[in-house]
Parts: C-alpha cells; sequence; structure tokens
C-alpha cells in the first residue's frame, strides 16, 4: 500500500472550519475505490496546524487519486486557506492494514 502522512497549517481565521472546508474532498477521496482510509487530525500543539493519514491499495490507485477531478478542485480550492505548502511523508509499505502495536497490547476480557 502507499501510506501518507501530510501536515497542514492553516490561516488562523480558516482553523476551526478546515474540516468543513474539507469536507467534500474527504468525502469524494473516501469514495475512492482505491483509498484504504483518508483521516484527519489536529495538532494538541498547534491550533492551526492538521495532520493527514491517507493510505491507497497500490500505485495505480494513488495515481486514480492524484488525477481525481475532487483532487484537482482541492489543488484549487485548498491552498486559499493555508500559510504554506503541506509537507508530507510518502511511502510504499508492504502491508495492507494496521498493524497491532505489540508494545502497547491490551489484554482481551
Amino acid at each position: 500500500m502507499i501510506f501518507i502522512t501530510a501536515k497542514f497549517r492553516v490561516k488562523p481565521e480558516d482553523a476551526d472550519r478546515w474540516p468543513e472546508i474539507t469536507a467534500e474532498f474527504t468525502r469524494d477521496t473516501r469514495a475512492e475505490a482505491g483509498c484504504l482510509w483518508f483521516d484527519w487530525s489536529r495538532s494538541l500543539e498547534d491550533p492551526n496546524e492538521y495532520v493527514l493519514v491517507e493510505a491507497f491499495r497500490d500505485g495505480e490507485a494513488g495515481a486514480a487519486h492524484v488525477q481525481s477531478d475532487h483532487f484537482r478542485k482541492a489543488q484549487r480550492t485548498l491552498p486559499p486557506h493555508l500559510v504554506e505548502t503541506p509537507r508530507v511523508v510518502n511511502v510504499n509499505v508492504d502491508q495492507e492494514d494496521w498493524s497491532l502495536l505489540g508494545e502497547m497490547a491490551v489484554p482481551e476480557s
């Protein structure tokens, strides 16, 4: 799978509305056949920073994502709400889902 994490520094006046601003893009991306997950989180240290954790089945699914109409629309509509270009980590991982964090295993009841 392709595993991507990106940090978005949002303009302070738009930070509380970021989930609304990205709602259509998020919904349409999650509906893609090759999207495994597409989840936003807000930083605890910086209320103007959002972290996007996303994964796609393979390179073909990733290519379909960046060629989609909703991705192209996001390229036009999201940057005006940002203070800088998002930072990203993009890697291929030889797995299809989250692994368990064994060091913090919760005993079965």
